[in-house]
């Protein structure tokens, strides 16, 4: 509070201000920390927003404007810390440009000659712009965090406009603000901001709409000469990146590997400008090889296929063959050859056949081969999978005697390793899938942290899907038992359903009956979601993929159980239906412990058949 000034020291009307600022902070801040799902808790957070209200009402004529403009600003900084977006926005952010707009705050946001007529009539050097440029863009980082509270996969198309408003909004704010060089810091947290949700919008499929902003974004870190430093390298090579994956992702590989050229001709330039004694220091060296090797992996994602697609048929080479590959010395193939061209470390060869195999357009289910191509391109995409296979067994890189997977330093992280498997599942390279599985989780097992009991967690839920998906196609048995698991109880019920499911489980779970696979995969399922630690429970999209497998499998049976009626019970004796309905009863458990219900319109319908089958037992 030293800025405020004498006005601050002794004023009983400032210590009243400051004093009921602070208790209804703090009475916001733990009803933030105790959760938001009870209900007597909602009564109190709107009679703190209603206190707050109150407060900024009741001292606006008795302050000093400038005081009272600065608490406004950092009282909504403080709600938007606590994550209380909402409060911050309506009772801070907006309450303060409504002192100088009486328009649409929307309405000015696309317009870059209204925008600065509107909020900086007195231009940009004015002593009060720097104030109106934190809090535009603190409104904009306000608004999008609301929308990914109530609607965080951008279901409704309002939200996604919503996103996009947002980031013509950023633009505009860092246009104006891009020819100040003492913004800089306005023009570097912008570009965060566009980065966090472009991202968020590339996963939900919507790349081309986001290309633009993320191209704005790099070409501004390129316009500010206090942003060119070596300190912002990485994070300039970070939006190069991402422009580069949007264009693949919008199927034009070129525009991406060309941009990736320039980001290395970029890097390049800088390194020129720098002397040589810079260059010495470790740091500065790391900073520009991550940079170099963010571009060139990018660069070979288009280049390990477009060279085989240059080849004729008749000069194409003879594939190895997978067993005869593993006598061979590395680098056995093309593919493998260009690996070891371009990169010098395992684990820079590991992100790159990532970053190949990757494709935005590619789900986990329903696994699928490549997309017919040619055959030079499915070739290309089990040469990845075997050079990567190759790295992680420690074949490739023997000499160097590296621990390959690891949860940090040298090596392959675990978390790549992680989705190596996850694609080779998401491809249908079974050999590949199984092999990779058994060296990451023995990885997995070892550690202790959560983040890897959750990744093993849904490992061991695929290979429990694979036999369901592909029935008698390479199946395998593992363990699927857990120690976290002890506290799973099958979910209760009443006494006509507990005897159901107890019928059902003998029935079932016989190994080798032909409900033993969906028996195990739903009760594995269950049992992941039961634990009490919730950060080691298996990711939303899995637990959605899990249960429309069971659903799948299941919902011609459960059809016709329900079309039954009130002989129902009848029903499900004669025809020894037990297994089917207990199946639908674990998976409504696992979608209301996961709050997944919501996620897919099909999950309506088998919440439905659930309630139809146990009101027809209650009335058999």
């Amino acid at each position: 509070a030293a800025f405020f000034g004498p006005v601050a020291r002794g004023n009983p009307v400032v210590d009243s201000f400051e004093t009921e600022l602070r208790r209804v902070l703090g009475s916001l801040r733990r009803l933030r920390g105790a959760g938001e799902a009870k209900p007597p808790q909602h009564d109190l957070h709107r009679q703190g927003a209603n206190t707050l209200f109150n407060i900024w009402i009741k001292y606006k004529p008795r302050l000093p404007e400038w005081y009272y403009n600065r608490r406004l600003i950092e009282v909504g900084d403080t709600l938007a810390q606590i994550k209380e977006y909402k409060l911050a926005l309506l009772q801070c952010y907006e309450r303060y440009l409504q002192q100088f707009v009486s328009v649409n705050l929307d309405d000015v946001m696309d317009d870059v000659h209204l925008f600065k007529s509107t909020f900086f009539p007195n231009g940009v050097r004015d002593k009060n712009a720097a104030l109106m440029f934190r809090v535009l863009e603190a409104r904009n980082v306000c608004i999008y965090q609301m929308v990914c509270s109530s609607d965080r996969n951008l279901q409704s198309p309002e939200s996604l406009q919503t996103c996009l408003n947002v980031l013509t909004s950023l633009r505009v704010t860092m246009q104006v603000a891009l020819p100040q060089e003492s913004l800089c810091w306005l023009i570097y947290n912008g570009t965060i901001h566009i980065y966090t949700i472009c991202r968020h919008l590339m996963v939900m499929g919507q790349s081309a709409k986001v290309l633009e902003y993320l191209l704005w974004a790099s070409i501004c870190m390129e316009s500010s000469i206090p942003l060119l430093s070596v300190h912002y390298l990485t994070w300039r090579a970070t939006l190069y990146t991402a422009v580069s994956q949007c264009y693949f992702d919008c199927q034009a590989g070129i525009h991406g590997e060309i941009f990736a050229r320039r980001g290395l001709i970029k890097i390049d330039e800088l390194k020129q400008l720098e002397n040589i004694t810079s260059l010495e220091n470790t740091e500065t060296q790391k900073i520009f090889r991550e940079a170099t090797l963010k571009m060139s992996v990018m660069i070979f994602k288009r280049a390990v296929y477009e060279s085989r697609r240059k080849v004729n048929n008749f000069q194409r080479e003879t594939k190895v063959n997978p067993r005869k590959a593993v006598n061979l010395s590395w680098p056995r193939t093309t593919t493998e050859r260009l690996l070891v061209e371009m990169f010098d470390s395992a684990a820079a060869q590991f992100l790159a056949i990532l970053e190949a195999l990757y494709d935005s357009s590619r789900s986990l289910l329903p696994p699928h081969p490549p997309v017919p191509d040619g055959v030079e391109i499915r070739d290309v995409t089990s040469e990845l999978f075997s050079a990567g296979l190759e790295i992680l067994s420690g074949n490739s890189f023997k000499k160097e005697n590296i621990f390959v997977i690891t949860a940090g330093g040298k090596g392959v992280s675990g978390d790549a390793a992680v989705k190596f498997v996850k694609l080779a599942f998401s491809y249908e390279e079974w050999n590949v899938f199984y092999s990779a599985f058994e060296f990451v989780v023995n990885f997995l097992q070892a550690q202790n942290d959560p983040t890897w009991k959750k990744a093993e967690t849904e490992l061991r839920l695929l290979t429990l899907m694979q036999p369901l998906l592909f029935p008698g196609k390479f199946e395998r048995s593992f363990s699927v038992s857990d120690g976290n698991r002890k506290e799973t109880r099958a979910p209760q019920g009443s006494e006509k359903t507990q005897t159901i499911r107890s019928e059902c489980c003998s029935e079932s779970l016989k190994h080798g009956g032909p409900f033993h696979d969906l028996m195990i995969l739903a009760t594995t399922a269950f049992s992941c979601v039961s634990t009490s630690e919730q950060n080691v429970h298996p990711d939303k999209k899995i637990l959605v993929d899990v249960v429309m497998c069971l659903w799948q499998k299941c919902k011609t049976e459960l059809q016709q159980i329900q079309m039954s009626g009130s002989d129902c019970l009848e029903y499900i004796h004669k025809h020894q239906a037990y297994q089917w309905v207990h199946i639908l009863w674990i998976m409504n458990e696992i979608m209301e412990k996961s709050n997944i219900a919501d996620t897919n319109v099909m999950f309506a319908e088998i919440t439905l058949c659930l309630a139809v089958i146990l009101e027809n037992v209650a009335d058999s």
